[in-house]
């Protein structure tokens, strides 16, 4: 279970009005959105943002003098600064935007790759990795010959620690896994993970997506090499997302794409590279999604994460204990250490069918492989159905997912 302390009570009401798009009926039903591990709604501060900017100061930044272009570039330039403190980075230069979680995984690969890695070499991810986690490391491994290793992932959905220990060797070269699953919600024990990766030299990307709407993240505790998140997982907008470095590997690394914002001089005959962050962010950036990010970190902050933390776990035990009441119903990845994700199967129908029929009673979840192939392979499966919560989430949606379940085993298996 995720730490929490210090909470305050959530006023569900509250939280709800925040969010325009709940408020509506999808095939005559009203909407219980619990899809959020794809992607969670945005409360209306972070959607007025977006307009304010380009209403009121659409402008490019960082090279302009006039007044739009400074109040574009201080806008801008704010969100870094949260989130260094968001994320607790020593400096906010060490924070890079990007388009997202993706990005940020492909950027490192790369540019530490190409830099530090050489024929033989070995790279450690898992059993639980998202796809954007396995290719692009398989694509710099392959280009530079070296090897892409898994740790293996236990009945429950855990990691086998004592087979990823049994990995690591001066072989390694980095290590790089989610902090939280996708498809199962299991929550990593990156901290050790990172310990024990720095024993033989080896550097640690944790990818972020899943865990920084839900956990307190310090990546100086932590004592990450690369964290990435994704903005849209966080109650922001889609196509961006931080990439967190420390500034030692940063500035060692070469640049990810050429074009402008990344230089200080061009010449023909040579460029040189401009200062860290900004080596690292080619061309005019997502500058509208990247303002309004700094809103929904606000909101996070302002409902607090101990809180939101508490009412998920709330939300997620409420759900498994009704959920197991279900003749057939299986939960796919019990671990004890979750964010909100209840994964699971019900025998005889096909996942499809469930999220077909669900979605007949205005309910979204998620059904496939979760972009997790890998994982799916490993229990024998083709996918599952995914209901994941956030903090607008209530029992009583709940409630009516699981009756809307007992009409499809009803109607499924008479």
């Amino acid at each position: 279970m995720p730490s929490v302390s210090s909470t305050q009570t959530i006023d569900i009401n509250n939280i709800r009005k925040q969010f325009p798009i709940l408020h509506q009926e999808v095939n005559g039903k009203p909407l219980i959105y619990f899809d959020n591990a794809a992607t969670n709604q945005k409360p209306k501060v972070v959607i007025d943002a977006i307009e304010s900017y380009y209403k009121g100061y659409n402008a490019n930044i960082h090279r302009g003098i006039h007044t739009l272009a400074e109040k574009a570039t201080k806008a801008f330039e704010d969100t870094r600064h949260y989130l260094r403190g968001f994320l607790n980075a020593k400096e906010a230069e060490e924070i890079i935007f990007t388009k997202g979680t993706t990005e940020c995984i492909n950027l490192v690969a790369a540019s530490f790759g190409r830099k530090f890695l050489n024929k033989g070499d070995e790279i450690i991810i898992s059993g639980l990795e998202h796809h954007s986690n396995i290719v692009p490391w398989q694509l710099i491994a392959e280009e530079k010959g070296a090897v892409v290793k898994p740790i293996n992932v236990l009945d429950n959905g855990t990691l086998d620690l004592d087979h990823y220990k049994s990995l690591l060797s001066d072989k390694t070269k980095i290590v790089a896994v989610n902090h939280a699953s996708n498809s199962l919600g299991t929550i990593n024990p990156v901290k050790e993970i990172i310990a024990e990766a720095h024993k033989v030299g080896a550097k640690v990307l944790i990818d972020g997506a899943q865990a920084t709407a839900h956990l307190n993240i310090d990546v100086q505790e932590l004592d990450c090499d690369f964290y990435a998140i994704s903005a849209h997982k966080c109650y922001g907008p889609t196509g961006t997302g931080a990439l967190y470095g420390k500034r030692e590997l940063l500035e060692a690394m070469p640049p990810y794409q050429g074009g402008g914002e990344m230089i200080k001089e061009v010449s023909f005959e040579k460029t040189t590279y401009n200062d860290i962050p900004y080596k690292f962010e080619a061309g005019t950036p997502n500058i509208a999604d990247v303002v309004a990010f700094k809103k929904a970190l606000e909101f996070i902050d302002e409902t607090g994460k101990e809180s939101i933390a508490a009412h998920e776990e709330e939300l997620l035990q409420y759900a498994r204990q009704k959920a197991l009441t279900i003749p057939g119903l299986h939960i796919v990845g019990d671990s004890d250490h979750k964010v909100s994700v209840l994964s699971f199967l019900i025998d005889g129908i096909h996942p499809f069918d469930i999220g077909q029929m669900l979605d007949a009673s205005g309910i979204a979840v998620r059904t496939g492989h979760h972009c997790t192939q890998p994982l799916m392979d490993h229990f024998g499966i083709e996918g599952t159905v995914r209901a994941s919560f956030s903090v607008y989430n209530t029992k009583e949606e709940i409630d009516r997912m699981i009756e809307a379940l007992q009409r499809v085993v009803k109607f499924m298996k008479p």
